[in-house]
């Protein structure tokens, strides 16, 4: 069964291509590894979210209750950890071939990290972002599956404090489409094609000490089927993701 609305009336296009216009096209030059010159994207907001319930929630990330869980502890439980660098890119994506533990393999493509956090968020995610006192770094990988059909992003962002990461968790819950984290584009160099705005997507987060970690996952070529597929994928890389965000800001290797 298709994922995501059947198709946009005339004047929903029209919205969506307002939308498309009026969103510049975020972009980040950074250095990671050696690698210059990656490229953020805005994704449309537009874009259908996947999984159970309406009213813009995905379903994914709620208790029998149909509540959002909460990051485990307290701010004042955290206290000492905060007093730690945030993670860095290599830090939290130090493959570049990726084995998840059900046997599916990925291949990560791009890498891209900024302290403007901004440049890499919807416009309301950054300015809810701000309320507090701030995001210090937001970095993005873009992973394919091994036949190469999907791209999923995943991506960090490290609050200055723990309570302003929950802030965003609890709100992206509510409402992912409006409060997300760009999707980055394909390089020229990985071979793959530029997701079609406005395409359905997965869109799912988990929330550590001190960070929020999103992943949008969307078939290369916007197809809305295989809605179950592209769900376990997405949720594998986030959660292996998240695995190592919690490892790093519990005190594991890797800090300076």
């Amino acid at each position: 069964m298709p994922y995501g609305p059947a198709g946009p009336d005339p004047y929903t296009q029209w919205m969506i291509e307002q939308e498309r216009i009026r969103r510049r096209r975020l972009r980040m030059r950074i250095a990671v590894g050696g690698v210059v010159g990656v490229v953020l994207v805005a994704a449309v907001a537009a874009g259908a979210v996947l999984g159970t319930g309406g009213g813009g929630s995905d379903g994914g990330d709620r208790d029998s209750a149909g509540r959002s869980p909460a990051p485990s502890g307290t701010p004042s439980t955290h206290a000492s950890l905060l007093s730690r660098p945030v993670i860095r890119a290599e830090q939290a994506f130090p493959e570049k071939s990726v084995l998840l533990k059900d046997g599916s393999r990925y291949e990560r493509v791009d890498l891209a990290t900024t302290t403007d956090c901004a440049q890499g968020m919807s416009p309301e995610l950054a300015s809810l972002a701000e309320m507090g006192e701030g995001c210090l770094r937001l970095t993005s990988a873009l992973f394919t599956d091994h036949e190469r059909r999907s791209q999923v992003t995943v991506s960090v962002v490290s609050f200055r404090r723990a309570e302003d990461a929950w802030l965003v968790f609890g709100t992206a819950a509510m409402d992912p489409v409006t409060y997300q984290v760009v999707s980055l584009d394909p390089p020229p160099s990985a071979g793959l094609p530029t997701v079609p705005p406005g395409s359905a997507g997965v869109f799912r987060r988990l929330a550590t000490v001190r960070s929020v970690v999103f992943a949008n996952g969307q078939w290369g070529d916007g197809s809305e089927t295989e809605e179950a597929e592209i769900t376990r994928q997405t949720e594998g890389l986030l959660q292996y993701v998240n695995d190592t965000v919690v490892a790093y800001e519990g005190g594991g290797s890797g800090g300076s």
